[in-house]
């Protein structure tokens, strides 16, 4: 009894029919054996006499594989093949050549020219139906392959326009954000503070700031909050609004007395409101560093609070530079943290820094970190500046010694230059 014929699967997954087969060949009798074999097999066969009359049905419709003949009159094999490949399409090809050659050379050749397979003529029906087994495998996998690049560039095309809507969202963070800020200098009759605030991305963890009581009353605070980007952001505004210059009725390290002034609170007692605060709200995990001073203008006298931040630095009239403080506790750590405070007095020509570990963690080439004496090294290298060009000076040499790229952290400081009472 005789087997019954092996059908082929003449269709690729997620295509609309069976697969478009262009058989070329001078030959109309091994034309007709070709086709009528794919015809049974299922396949949509199409068919030419020579390479130009297959060109022109590639133009009209691209077929998915081709079956074509190497030694031809006029265009042969070969040069059909290299004119194929060099035609523009949405899918890929499959092209087998049929030929009687069989040197390494030839098979070189039809290779270089852009051929996939070879079958050797007299064709075998078996043969040819392996031959074609193998090309809808690498058909399918193209498909395959096309349909998850086409559903991965639309996914970065949805990626996209998130990412653009979040860049624009952090713009108008930015904004914000520099809005707590709102002004980078402010004189006190001959006395003068400077402000720097220079994130490292769109938004950033650092704060910086000063509100004035009272005559000849200032309080001085640089802040930062744990981590980096939008939710170290947002606390920022909020510690922002505990301490705003604007609406001193809402400042907590103010007292409104008789309903006439306001008396500022000691910075130790400051920390411990803002500490307890932080550890109030449930599902912050965010701490913050910080130094707030209070300057009187008229003594000299500063007193200031170090909340785990860099040690504020005493630039002398004569140069001299000294670190103030013993570190103390972040902020949002620990509850009943206590806070204690120091004093220094402050003369006619000296000046006070207070700045984030943006300066001294800041790292050159080499991984060196800036360090104390480094900072110290800088303010003495700039202290012909001052206000917010020495800060200005101070972060571009920053900027410049860990290589002129994007900022590794967020940079701040405060500057007082002490000249006396308004």
């Amino acid at each position: 009894m005789q087997a019954p014929p092996i059908r082929l699967d003449a269709r690729i997954p997620g295509d609309a029919g069976p697969l478009r087969v262009l058989v070329v060949d001078d030959s109309r009798a091994q034309r007709r054996i070709l086709v009528a074999s794919l015809g049974q097999w299922g396949f949509d066969v199409v068919e030419a006499d020579s390479g130009h009359s297959a060109l022109e049905q590639c133009l009209i419709r691209p077929p998915d594989l081709v079956l074509s003949d190497w030694m031809m009159p006029g265009m042969d094999g070969l040069e059909f093949c290299r004119r194929f490949r060099g035609m523009r399409r949405d899918s890929y090809g499959y092209f087998i050549l049929l030929t009687s050659r069989t040197e390494k050379e030839s098979v070189t050749r039809g290779l270089d020219c852009g051929a996939d397979d070879f079958l050797t003529k007299p064709v075998d029906t078996a043969e040819l139906r392996a031959r074609i087994n193998a090309g809808q495998r690498v058909l399918r996998m193209e498909r395959e392959l096309q349909a998850k690049s086409e559903r991965l560039a639309g996914a970065l095309d949805e990626l996209q326009g998130l990412y653009d809507a979040i860049d624009r969202d952090l713009v108008q963070a930015r904004k914000i954000q520099e809005s707590l800020v709102p002004e980078r200098f402010r004189a006190f009759g001959p006395t003068q503070v400077s402000m720097l605030l220079k994130p490292c991305g769109h938004v950033g963890g650092d704060l910086v700031g000063l509100f004035c009581p009272g005559e000849n009353r200032i309080g001085l605070y640089s802040i930062d909050v744990s981590g980096h980007g939008i939710t170290s952001a947002l606390m920022t505004a909020r510690i922002a609004s505990y301490l705003s210059g604007r609406f001193l009725n809402q400042n907590i390290a103010l007292q409104r007395r008789l309903e006439r002034f306001f008396v500022m609170r000691p910075p130790g007692e400051v920390a411990r409101i803002l500490n307890d605060r932080l550890l109030s709200d449930a599902g912050v995990e965010e701490y913050f560093t910080m130094v707030y001073a209070t300057i009187d203008l008229r003594s000299g006298m500063a007193r200031m609070v170090q909340a785990g931040h860099p040690h504020p630095v005493l630039q002398r009239a004569d140069g001299r530079v000294e670190f103030l403080g013993e570190g103390g506790l972040p902020i949002g750590l620990i509850a009943g943290a206590q806070y204690r405070c120091f004093e220094v007095a402050m003369i006619p020509g000296d000046r006070l820094l207070l700045y984030s570990d943006g300066f001294t963690e800041s790292e050159d080439g080499a991984g060196a970190m800036l360090g104390e004496d480094g900072l110290a090294q800088m303010l003495a290298h700039h202290s012909g500046r001052s206000g917010p060009e020495l800060l200005d000076d101070m972060f571009w040499t920053l900027h410049q010694r860990e290589g002129g790229t994007r900022m590794a952290d967020d940079v701040s400081a405060v500057l007082l230059d002490y000249f006396g009472p308004e």
